[in-house]
């Protein structure tokens, strides 16, 4: 087939909304998706000091990548689990990132924050890491002093989170979605520059720009649940295209109903390591064992 807006060959079919493009005209297509997400949803300016967090996949990658390109002040983080192989692969792919994007690159041992590293924690690891991957972006962030942090999420992670949290009616984390996440106490904004785009755009377009990313799935994300809502909701795209998206902009149109929710949940400081926390001691300090505070801000 023909690209929709030239006579080149396509490269991408896309199915919602239908049409064939060749790579240059995707690549446009892709990048202006991403700024009118950015417009539309007041996500970031160019005078803010902003934080990418980049795991070596491609979603991290490609904010990154179109953050970059659209003229945003970035810098990039990293945090090593400590994962054999899989952490020593996530940390070359970023470190070629950085040199590409000629941005720095902050990278987090969590062994040297907590003695331990996701291998050797016991119970639900990637709930355990969510926890840990959270709370070290939010502290560094706060204490460097970024305006914004931006995290690759896209339409297929938040629609199976959505479902998820609704399956489970966990209503607070209901309320704590979308493309913009308001600075509260000390967590800085987070915003997802991806929020619109969806997996296969976002692989096809890391490949398009060359992008040297790690595709290799955490040993340890195997069995979760998430993968197994992707699974199914491809499924349902398949069937009727645009299916996500309507979904996730029907969740944004009926969010207020959750938001009450985090009203009621207090905001206090850690008294550990003086994060904003919804208990006396945060999650991460208690799920670590940690004593006293941890210092990330970076050394002149």
């Amino acid at each position: 087939m023909k690209c929709k807006f030239c006579d080149k060959d396509s490269y991408i079919k896309l199915k919602s909304p239908k049409m064939y493009l060749c790579k240059e005209h995707f690549v446009e297509y892709f990048e202006d998706k991403v700024k009118k997400s950015i417009e539309k949803y007041k996500m970031l300016n160019k005078d803010e000091k902003i934080l990418v967090a980049v795991s070596g996949g491609k979603d991290g990658h490609a904010a990154a990548w179109v953050l970059k390109k659209l003229g945003y002040n970035i810098e990039l983080f990293h945090i090593n689990l400590g994962i054999k192989g899989f952490s020593d692969e996530s940390l070359k792919a970023v470190n070629e990132l950085a040199e590409k994007l000629d941005v720095p690159l902050h990278v987090v041992n969590l062994k040297d924050i907590t003695g331990k590293t996701m291998e050797d924690i016991r119970g639900k690891k990637c709930s355990i890491c969510g926890i840990t991957k959270r709370y070290l972006m939010n502290k560094f962030g706060y204490e460097n002093g970024f305006d914004v942090i931006v995290t690759g999420h896209n339409l297929d992670d938040e629609v199976a989170f959505i479902l998820n949290n609704i399956m489970n009616w966990s209503v607070s984390y209901l309320a704590r979605q979308g493309p913009v996440l308001p600075q509260r106490g000390k967590y800085p904004k987070k915003v997802k520059p991806l929020y619109e785009n969806t997996e296969e755009e976002i692989s096809a377009y890391a490949e398009v720009v060359g992008l040297e990313v790690f595709s290799e799935k955490c040993p340890f994300a195997k069995k979760a649940i998430t993968l197994e809502y992707k699974e199914m909701l491809n499924k349902l795209e398949e069937k009727r295209p645009g299916m996500k998206y309507n979904f996730l902009v029907g969740y944004l149109k009926n969010r207020h109903l959750f938001e009450k929710e985090l009203e009621d949940i207090p905001f206090v400081e850690c008294k550990v390591c003086g994060m904003s926390s919804s208990g006396e001691v945060c999650s991460f300090c208690r799920t670590w064992g940690l004593k006293e505070e941890v210092d990330l801000k970076v050394k002149e």
